[in-house]
């Protein structure tokens, strides 16, 4: 996958794959391409890929979607909740220690 922003800076990116190696249980995440891939699993019988989850961004927050009023005020409730039981614990810790 390669993403081109002008003629003189070309940016690479490669694939992240995770591997264990069997003779030491080691797991680690690498960079490389489909064939580099390929041709290392190939050379390293020791080697397997592991195959883990994909992580997908559906859309970013006012780019693609807006949130509702709605989920502002509850998040301002939980805000205001949290403040005020860390006040009602305080009070009650100060009094149980004085």
């Amino acid at each position: 996958m390669s993403i081109s922003l002008n003629s003189k800076l070309k940016i690479t990116t490669m694939p992240s794959y995770t591997f264990e190696n069997t003779k030491t249980g080691e797991v680690y995440d690498d960079y490389m391409s489909i064939a580099d891939m390929e041709s290392f699993l190939e050379k390293n019988k020791h080697i397997k890929q592991v195959i883990s989850k994909v992580n997908i961004v559906s859309g970013v927050s006012g780019l693609t979607y807006k949130n509702d009023q709605g989920w502002k005020e509850k998040h301002i409730q939980n805000h205001l909740w949290q403040i005020d039981t860390e006040r009602k614990v305080s009070k009650e810790l100060r009094q149980t220690l004085y």
